[in-house]
């Protein structure tokens, strides 16, 4: 009895080892995406009046940056600095929303190997794609018509602006950028060139060698841990509490700081089956929400009525998407249907979810752009 205490409890420490490994190949993604795009990130952002390439230039930088905190706070400097209005900024936050889900779909490639996996992650991490694209569909054109995220946002700005600024740490951060910052300053020793781009390739193929590690091992481990147990109280507690889960994952993302995190952590959970799509959709609600405070209390530093204007949308449109969609049956289960529907088609042919990657992050975006530049 002892022995088999000891083995679960060495299982509990690897699955915990390589779940921190899984966070530092993220944090590293996220410094080799922005070290390639985040100045091409503010230059695009400049450059347009036009709602609907606002929305494509906010999937493609935040896509690039792997962050839509940072693309979030570059569209509320640039506000606050009258670079911006709000209404431009607006449609490019919307496409923010879009862009941040990228890392998780990105995680999901990483059961590519393992077939049955591989369609459960992809179910599990594009239903947070198809929940946000759904949000856009519906609250783009009812603000472009009306202008109430707008008008709600500035009137809240009004009454939050002399609050002050909150600043804090997430541990997620903490813990991980020791190691982060290690390995950066590893491969800068290695590269003779000193190439900043040559540094971010370097740096990209070493987080998605770790990613794909912690990933099977993850998987692996959680399966021989449950044995049927554990799913089914996860499961349970989940499910049948939709409420609960959506408010831990609001304070637990609103800690760590970042929903990507939050969202891929679902992502080995699903594709190993401990947990099932359908059980992790408060959970991503409750993301959504909770990424948003992050920028909101930092907003209040500013000062700026229209800074934080923008930050009071973001907030707004989460939460307003949320409460819409997700209490009714017929709304809340379309992003569920084309999520799983793609999870089947990936299982038949894996490059469907390769090229849903490409084309809905990058390309189609990225064309949309170029497009709307050549015809001015």
């Amino acid at each position: 009895m002892q022995k088999e205490n000891f083995k679960t409890f060495l299982k509990i420490i690897l699955v915990l080892t390589f779940v921190y490994l899984f966070l530092v190949s993220i944090g590293l993604m996220g410094v080799a995406f922005k070290g390639f795009g985040k100045a091409f990130a503010e230059n695009l952002i400049r450059t347009t009046s036009n709602p609907f390439i606002g929305l494509f230039i906010g999937i493609l930088a935040t896509s690039i940056v792997q962050s839509s905190s940072t693309t979030t706070s570059i569209v509320v400097g640039m506000v606050g600095y009258n670079i911006l209005t709000v209404g431009n900024a607006i449609p490019i936050i919307m496409g923010a929303n879009i862009g941040t889900t990228v890392t998780s779909t990105l995680v999901a490639l990483g059961h590519v190997t393992r077939r049955e996996e591989f369609r459960r992650a992809i179910a599990g991490a594009t239903l947070h794609d198809f929940f946000k694209v759904m949000c856009v569909c519906i609250m783009l054109p009812l603000e472009l018509t009306t202008g109430f995220l707008e008008k709600i946002a500035h009137k809240m700005a009004i009454l939050f602006s002399d609050f002050g600024g909150i600043k804090f740490t997430s541990p997620v951060k903490f813990a991980t950028e020791p190691v982060i910052n290690f390995i950066e300053s590893w491969i800068v020793k290695l590269n003779f060139t000193q190439s900043q781009h040559i540094i971010c390739i370097m740096l990209l193929i070493v987080s998605l060698a770790i990613l794909f590690f912690s990933l099977y091992y993850i998987v692996k481990l959680m399966k021989a841990l449950v044995i049927g147990r554990v799913e089914i109280v996860l499961n349970n507690v989940i499910g049948k509490h939709g409420v609960l889960a959506m408010a831990a994952a609001l304070v637990f993302t609103a800690i760590i700081q970042s929903s990507s995190v939050t969202t891929s952590l679902m992502v080995p959970l699903v594709a190993s089956g401990i947990v099932t799509v359908e059980s992790i959709y408060p959970i991503i609600m409750g993301a959504n929400i909770g990424t948003t405070v992050t920028a909101m209390l930092a907003s209040f530093a500013t000062g700026n009525i229209s800074a934080i204007s923008v930050a009071f949308v973001h907030f707004l449109f989460n939460v307003i998407a949320v409460a819409f969609i997700y209490p009714i049956k017929i709304m809340r289960e379309i992003p569920l249907r084309l999520a799983k529907g793609l999870g089947n088609l990936a299982y038949k042919k894996r490059r469907y979810a390769m090229l849903f990657v490409a084309g809905m992050f990058f390309i189609i975006p990225g064309l949309m752009i170029f497009i709307s530049r050549f015809f001015k």
